[in-house]
């Protein structure tokens, strides 16, 4: 599931003229490092990027998905975090996002 979800996250955020440059998911939340431009609202590409790999994700993995719903099919919580890292260096990004734990 979370290399499906790789590949609908690069797919949506091309459309949105951006780049995944790193992605690691665990079993509550994903960790994404992205270049985006100037002109993406990020409050807008998150809502999409929700929302696209929601209802993907829901079709496609719907019977396994049913067992951790507790009353309606949300996939997605509403919250999220963005960090803005001008200064950063994009290694030091990429190392912490590769040390996540993925699920098994």
């Amino acid at each position: 599931m979370l290399s499906r979800l790789e590949a609908i996250a690069r797919a949506t955020t091309e459309k949105w003229e951006g780049e995944v440059l790193e992605l690691n998911g665990e079993p509550d939340h994903m960790h994404l490092l992205l270049e985006l431009t100037p002109r993406t609202a990020p409050s807008a590409f998150v809502n999409n990027l929700k929302t696209v790999t929601s209802r993907l994700i829901r079709k496609e993995f719907g019977e396994h998905l049913q067992q951790y719903y507790w009353r309606k099919p949300v996939f997605w919580s509403r919250s999220y975090c963005i960090i803005t890292v001008g200064g950063a260096p994009l290694s030091v990004l990429k190392q912490y996002i590769e040390q996540q734990e993925a699920p098994e």
